[in-house]
């Protein structure tokens, strides 16, 4: 039976300086004729949902009142980070970019009523709710027998994973390059390349990511920690002539260290005779599409005028390939959501657990390999 209210997180900056996280109390609503009420039953933690909920602050300095679904997270923010939040200033948002669960209750329209019951996946904000309602657009059901948990992850991560090869291929590259390769993106970007017979460079930062992506079949893995990371992503780049990267570091020298590596390939697979100061007419991109390092990018312009940085977002991505081919896309995900697209999370925990300071210190680190879910049912 669905109730007539629910939980829902929510982040505010207030005009005093503060960040605020909180749980209100919001009423169930009444689905429109295309409209399903869902009650939401996993929703991972992404980056992207981080960068929201925490205003780019850290909980260092963090402060608790109340308890329960009252508790109050309280983080007092910086000018520069007030600065950056002008546009957000006392206004309450909810968070949660995708999440999965059971269709509650529908609108009259045939196409939303064949949903009742179903499990699907959503797309489209305020999934950290036990209830939320959607246009029927924006879910996709998921196959007889695939559980919530294992379609919460359908969206962000598998569609900018399948992304970034889909651009690779439109942009003209052949073979592409990863950081942070052993997440969750990482692996699937890595079982999306062995199916599709697509070469991949993969980035990691330890020697068990290395050794984790290897045992998935990964042929090209190099560890930027490593004091050969240069010599062994030289090497990786004449082998595949991968000319395309997404960084999804974003901060420090590894951008500019792909380049480089990526010019001194190409000038090696040209089999270069003349000198030009201009360096390869190769073209080499690296996308930034994250910010595990918050540092800013450094670049020292060594490989030649034949290169750009710029920024990647999935959103403009999928207008740019249009409704025919995120309908491909989506398709491909429902159908090996429990393989090439398969998540893993580090901890399940529930709506009140995202207040717990300690659980929120977690949670907020972000580490490659360790993602949590949020179960708004516990």
């Amino acid at each position: 039976m669905i109730a007539t209210s629910g939980l829902q997180l929510r982040t505010l900056v207030t005009s005093a300086g503060l960040l605020e996280l909180s749980l209100v109390e919001i009423p169930t609503p009444t689905p429109g004729p295309d409209e399903l009420v869902v009650e939401i039953q996993a929703a991972p933690i992404n980056p992207s949902d981080l960068g929201l909920l925490l205003a780019g602050a850290t909980l260092d300095n963090a402060t608790v009142t109340g308890s329960g679904a009252a508790t109050v997270i309280t983080v007092p923010l910086g000018p520069e980070s007030l600065r950056a939040m002008k546009a957000r200033l006392d206004e309450s948002l909810p968070i949660g970019n995708e999440g999965a669960g059971v269709v509650m209750s529908a609108g009259s329209s045939d196409a939303a009523q064949a949903l009742v019951g179903r499990t699907v996946a959503l797309l489209g904000g305020a999934m950290y709710s036990q209830y939320r309602c959607a246009h029927i657009s924006q879910v996709l059901p998921l196959p007889e027998g695939v559980t919530a948990h294992q379609g919460a992850s359908c969206f962000v991560n598998p569609l900018t994973a399948l992304g970034m090869t889909e651009t690779m291929k439109m942009e003209g590259h052949t073979a592409l390059v990863h950081t942070a390769a052993a997440s969750n993106l990482g692996q699937m970007l890595n079982r999306i390349c062995i199916a599709d017979g697509i070469a991949l460079v993969n980035i990691v930062r330890k020697q068990a990511q290395a050794d984790l992506l290897r045992a998935m079949g990964a042929t090209w893995v190099v560890d930027s920690s490593s004091p050969t990371f240069m010599a062994d992503l030289i090497e990786a780049l004449t082998a595949t002539g991968a000319t395309i990267a997404f960084d999804a570091i974003g901060g420090g020298k590894l951008a500019n260290q792909i380049l480089t590596a990526m010019e001194v390939a190409a000038s090696a697979n040209a089999n270069a005779k003349e000198y030009s100061r201009y360096g390869s007419s190769t073209f080499k991109q690296v996308y930034i599409y994250g910010m595990l390092d918050r540092s800013p990018t450094e670049l020292n312009r060594s490989y030649g005028f034949s290169w750009a940085v710029s920024g990647w977002l999935l959103t403009p991505f999928l207008q740019k390939i249009g409704g025919d081919g995120l309908t491909r896309m989506r398709t491909r995900v429902a159908n090996e959501i429990t393989t090439t697209f398969a998540s893993h999370y580090t901890a399940t925990i529930s709506l009140t657990d995202t207040l717990n300071l300690e659980t929120a210190r977690a949670y907020s680190h972000m580490a490659t390999g360790e993602k949590y879910l949020i179960d708004p049912t516990l």
